[in-house]
């Protein structure tokens, strides 16, 4: 493939989007939830396991703890049991444990609505705060997880396509400097969703992606 210009990398990318947006016309957050704290807990939860694993076990969390002081109270063992089937459930249930207190403390019992604040709960990192700033307050977060970074590497959408360890605060800047802000929660659901069903990690289906006849990597993987 020659070599393409960023206003060209750019237009690309937003025909590839408006193909993605047509695929997916309605993206939504795979985690259940009806509360921000509902949705940060089960963010939490997500990490190294997937998002309808994560839906099994958290209505008996949030009946059993309803508040953040409910969850700061409770016997680790007893939340151990419930998340057990997700694994990593010790240092899950710590993270918990701890952002529940922390939130009790420092915040009314309260999400906070701000990057920063989010970043300073146990467990909390910036793709978690991006989760629970886009889809329970509405404002403009883009979290990378795995599948965005394969997608937008795959599709040569960053700079660093092909590097062996992409660090995702960079990918988010990169990716986000190219779309308004408004877009940036639909546009990572897209991108996670599209990875999920299309787009996979060991063999791409690009016989049925809508965007192989621009994708950089389509006719190498297909």
């Amino acid at each position: 493939m020659p070599r393409e210009s960023k206003a060209a990398r750019v237009k690309r990318m937003h025909a590839e989007y408006a193909l993605l947006t047509e695929e997916i016309p309605a993206p939504k957050c795979a985690l259940s939830f009806s509360t921000p704290l509902q949705l940060l807990i089960a963010t939490v939860l997500s990490a190294q396991t997937t998002d309808k694993r994560v839906n099994t076990v958290t209505p008996e969390l949030f009946a059993t703890y309803p508040t953040a002081a409910a969850l700061a109270a409770a016997n680790p063992a007893d939340v151990e049991a419930i998340i057990h089937p997700l694994g990593f459930y010790r240092s899950k249930t710590k993270n918990l444990l701890g952002l529940a207190a922390a939130l009790e403390e420092r915040f009314g019992g309260e999400v906070p609505r701000a990057m920063e604040q989010l970043t300073t709960l146990p467990g909390v990192g910036r793709k978690t705060a991006n989760v629970v700033l886009g889809n329970a307050f509405g404002v403009p977060g883009f979290p990378v997880d795995t599948h965005v970074i394969r997608v937008t590497g795959r599709l040569r959408w960053r700079a660093d396509w092909n590097a062996a360890h992409p660090d995702p605060v960079k990918i988010e800047r990169e990716i986000c400097a190219c779309f308004p802000p408004e877009e940036w929660t639909d546009l990572s659901h897209r991108l996670i969703l599209h990875g999920r069903a299309v787009c996979h990690a060991r063999k791409p289906d690009c016989a049925a992606c809508p965007l192989a006849g621009t994708c950089p990597s389509a006719p190498i993987l297909g």
